[in-house]
């Protein structure tokens, strides 16, 4: 990409398929100077990275994509500064949209159904045929159907055909043949005219529903948001907008308010409630120098807060945008989805001709197949004249056709999936990682940070014969207050756990990586590695070498400390195992993983923490760029069906490299952009629950793909036979969409469920 890009962003609303989607990404990809395009049709975006100098600016990609028969209703430039508003108000403004149109649509066709009964079954209406074109001219052409034509004919114009080419070419001609009757006695086709249109209408109303409740977890986010913060500046409490706010503010949060913006405790304590972020629902205790997210709920305390990222860069920005791109994200299964819409309009076109030709000069010889249908099908007229068959037949493939259930199968899918993930704090940022979760057979993890908790902490306190504990860890814990060394610090914070004050020291010296010194009361202490304490004619050493080797088998670092020349025991410190390491481990072997852990840790420390967790495979001693060639091998091994789990900026090749990168939360901002999937809580448990949500949303995928173009495929010739009336078809094409919507918002009520479930046990 070139150094020199922006990003352009459109609205589109009239986008509301993968099929619509697809016919706006390669209308752009037609113009010079674009670099990547994103389209979103749960927020009825496409983002567009274009060259700053060569590519084409805001006018001219809303040109292009209205020319594809799509109405762009806003055009953003980065370079203007953050977008306002948001997908809650884009979707609400289209869904108002929708039933203005259905509103609009339906009285009319409602008279004329009533009209059209009267007319047939009990009294002729004089003018009946100029009432009923009236009627029907508002639903066809004036307002219910002029966005739709409008959007065919821009369509068509420009070489494209979209799935309004179908709904206009189903209810026009009905129209225009209905208005022969004015002059010509023949069947009037203006009540389906009219009726086709107004159930369009209907499935796009109930398709627009659908899909704001499925994206209706990530509008929850936004929404639960803070609007205002309260600050100090020049000395004074002000209340600011959220928007105002600027890193380094120090916000006041009282009890039971949110956090304005993401931020660090510089005052006061409290428990928050994070689930809104991570899914936990028990709040999390947080005191001065803890991070703080925004939206978190403040449950007791009074906090000040340092404002530390603002707008697009807070955490739950940065949420919203990886769901974002996982919505607008690409599925590999749906490149078969796409390249049979691409072709199908055109297919469908020219079937609805053969259909209108077969019928016209052989229709006679047919009409021994409706016959046969007469007999269950209460609409079908064997003996109706042969071009009103032609004409029924005809119209029946272009509204039973319409692929837009083909459209929506992927995305609907996604938007609950990855809805479902946002609120169990796991983030699928890549289709391509939905479908490649299931086929994993490896998993492969980084140690610290992801199997342990990445900081050393005291674990062992081993006193020499006659030496008590407490004072063995109070002279420990005295000299190494003074040095700022991790394992110093594990030391001290370790011996104030178990209620242990370091006294004063004097005379403190360091030795480097060796050791330390200093005067503790009267008492001279060493505390280092046997080398250092030999060296200095310390006795006693070998009673404590059997304790000594028995703790570094396990993986602990142990150091000696000694006092006015006598050993007095052994204090070891280790990177501790996360609590649910096991749990999670566990759980992956019930997925059928094989797990392996690569660390660059020495062989006897991997393999103590392997052993404890229950790891299959244990590479030790793996330089930061030698995982990513230890992935490759895996991958040659397994088949390209390996997932990496790290959380560190060293992780950050590997996670790529793999076919599915896991990046833990808590990690560094590099690991997590690289990474596919994020768990956010920062727990391992979260890759079995993450590996289950993407099965089941790909599942979800198979479905809906199966079910759409086994409809299409069925239907097509059931219409062209003359055995499916067109009301009907266009009612079967409404009745598609919805299901495969409601086969996704399923996902959604099975893991509402297990919510439940499991809140109540």
């Amino acid at each position: 990409m070139s150094d020199k890009a922006i990003t352009i962003t459109l609205t589109v609303p009239g986008m509301g398929s993968d099929h619509c989607a697809g016919i706006v990404r390669k209308t752009l990809e037609r113009l010079d100077g674009i670099e990547d395009i994103k389209t979103n049709i749960a927020s009825h975006r496409v983002r567009v990275r274009v060259d700053e100098e060569e590519g084409p600016d805001g006018d001219a990609l809303k040109e292009a994509v209205e020319g594809a028969g799509y109405d762009v209703k806003a055009v953003h430039d980065e370079r203007e500064g953050e977008e306002e508003g948001g997908d809650s108000r884009i979707e609400q403004d289209y869904l108002e949209q929708a039933r203005k149109r259905l509103i609009i649509a339906a009285i009319p066709t409602t008279l004329i159904m009533i009209l059209m009964m009267v007319h047939m079954f009990w009294v002729a209406i004089p003018g009946y045929l100029a009432i009923i074109a009236v009627l029907a001219f508002t639903v066809v052409f004036l307002y219910g159907g002029a966005a739709t034509h409008k959007a065919s004919w821009r369509s068509l114009k420009n070489g494209t055909f979209n799935m309004d080419v179908l709904i206009s070419m189903g209810s026009l001609p009905p129209y225009v043949l209905g208005l022969i009757g004015f002059f010509y006695p023949m069947t009037s086709f203006i009540e389906m005219a009219a009726t086709i249109m107004t159930f369009h209408l209907v499935g796009r109303y109930l398709e627009a529903m659908a899909k704001g409740r499925a994206s209706e977890a990530i509008r929850r986010m936004m929404d639960m948001s803070a609007k205002t913060a309260r600050i100090e500046r020049d000395g004074e409490e002000r209340e600011v907008p959220v928007k105002e706010l600027s890193p380094g503010d120090i916000m006041l949060v009282r009890p039971g308010e949110k956090i304005p913006t993401d931020g660090e405790v510089v005052e006061g304590e409290s428990h928050l409630d994070e689930s809104i972020a991570t899914g936990e629902s028990v709040p999390v205790y947080k005191s001065e120098g803890d991070a703080v997210i925004g939206a978190t709920i403040n449950k007791e305390g009074r906090l000040k807060v340092k404002a530390t990222k603002v707008g697009g860069d807070t955490f739950l920005s940065q949420v919203v945008k990886l769901i974002d791109e996982a919505q607008g994200s690409r599925v590999p299964i749906q490149e078969f989805a796409d390249r049979m819409t691409g072709r199908f309009v055109p297919a469908v076109l020219v079937i609805a001709l053969a259909s209108f030709l077969v019928w016209l000069v052989a229709g006679d010889a047919l009409r021994p197949v409706l016959e046969w249908g007469a007999t269950f099908l209460p609409w079908v007229d064997p003996v109706a004249p042969t071009p009103i068959l032609a004409i029924l037949a005809a119209i029946a493939v272009l509204v039973i056709a319409c692929p837009c259930a083909l459209g929506l199968a992927t995305p609907t899918a996604l938007m609950v999936g990855s809805g479902i993930g946002a609120e169990r704090g796991i983030l699928i940022r890549s289709g391509e990682a939905i479908q490649t979760f299931k086929d994993i057979q490896v998993i492969v993890l980084d140690k610290t940070g992801t199997i342990t908790r990445g900081e050393p902490e005291l674990t062992d306190v081993v006193s020499a014969e006659g030496v008590e504990e407490t004072h063995l860890l109070t002279l420990a814990a005295s000299v190494e207050d003074a040095s700022e060394h991790p394992i110093a610090r594990a030391i001290v914070d370790g011996a104030r756990a178990r209620d242990v004050k370091p006294e004063r020291v004097s005379n403190f010296e360091s030795t480097g990586a060796r050791g330390v010194s200093g005067k503790v009361g009267d008492e001279s202490v060493l505390i280092g590695n046997r080398r250092l304490l030999e060296e200095e004619g310390v006795s006693g050493l070998d009673d404590l070498e059997e304790a000594k080797q028995e703790l570094e088998d396990q993986g602990r670092t142990v150091v000696i400390v000694a006092a006015d020349g006598k050993a007095m025991g052994l204090v070891a410190v280790a990177d501790t195992i996360k609590k649910e390491s096991k749990q999670a481990i566990r759980g992956m072997h019930d997925l059928g993983l094989h797990v392996v852990m690569i660390t660059g840790d020495n062989e006897r420390a991997a393999r103590a923490v392997a052993d404890e967790v229950g790891i299959d495979e244990v590479q030790a001693e793996v330089l930061p760029d030698g995982k990513v060639d230890a992935i490759k091998k895996l991958q040659d091994k397994y088949g390209n069906h390996v997932a990496m789990v790290g959380d560190g900026i060293n992780d950050a090749p590997a996670l790529k490299q793999a076919n599915v990168g896991i990046a833990i939360g808590a990690g560094a901002d590099v690991a997590i952009e690289a990474a596919d999937v994020t768990l956010v809580r920062g727990e391992l448990t979260a890759v079995a629950d993450a590996m289950e949500l993407s099965k089941a949303t790909f599942s979800k995928i198979v479905q809906n793909l199966i079910w759409a173009s086994g409809y299409n495929l069925a239907a097509i010739p059931i219409a062209a036979t003359g055995l499916l009336h067109p009301m009907i078809g266009v009612i079967a094409m409404t009745a598609s969409s919805l299901s495969v919507i409601g086969n996704s918002l399923l996902l959604k009520r099975r893991y509402a469920r297990a919510k439940t479930q499991g809140e109540s046990k």
